[in-house]
């Protein structure tokens, strides 16, 4: 995996007229994982997408080395077309491949049009994107929402894996995210 580093200075986030967080740092670097937690609009989903670039701080600089990979709660899959056309679009885009299709249990479903599939087999098949796309920064929004014991358990293991491998994961979610060395940043402490 190549070098990569994702850092954040005295980021501060408004939505509305109302501050959400303020006064936030971050410094990761390969084969680290960060837990966001914190309360219902806190800022959790905002700084994932600060941190993606899709947003702009109110104050603060974000520095990314290495590509990004986004999981959040729109997989960006075609509802119109079968599961296994829907990745294979993002394959020719992007450089993926369909990663991890019968660990997530997506291969009988490769026939099965999108919009049919239930909100943990849209989840899995949005692990099997982000997997394949290679991106050494991986950020996930809510990646437990939806998903079954067991493929929570899964997705557990693709992201350590993927930290064992080099990358770096931040994980912003309201589940207990099991995982050896995963740190913990409490929004709430940099709320006003």
């Amino acid at each position: 995996m190549k070098e990569c580093r994702l850092a954040a200075h005295d980021l501060a986030c408004l939505r509305g007229e109302r501050l959400l967080f303020r006064h936030l740092s971050l410094s990761l670097f390969p084969g680290e994982a960060l837990h966001l937690a914190g309360p219902n609009g806190i800022g959790k989903s905002s700084l994932i997408r600060i941190l993606a670039g899709l947003r702009r701080p109110y104050a603060g600089d974000v520095q990314r080395d290495g590509a990004i990979g986004l999981l959040d709660e729109h997989p960006a899959l075609d509802e119109h077309l079968p599961l296994a056309k829907a990745l294979r679009f993002w394959e020719h885009l992007d450089g993926s491949t369909a990663a991890g299709w019968d660990s997530l249990g997506l291969e009988r479903l490769r026939d099965v049009p999108v919009r049919y599939l239930s909100t943990g087999q849209r989840k899995r098949a949005a692990l099997a994107r982000l997997a394949g796309q290679q991106a050494p920064i991986w950020l996930l929004d809510e990646p437990l929402n939806g998903l079954d014991s067991d493929a929570v358990a899964h997705c557990e293991r693709m992201v350590a894996e993927h930290c064992a491998a080099g990358g770096i994961a931040v994980i912003a979610s309201h589940q207990p995210f099991t995982m050896a060395g995963l740190t913990r940043l409490m929004l709430a402490e940099h709320a006003l």
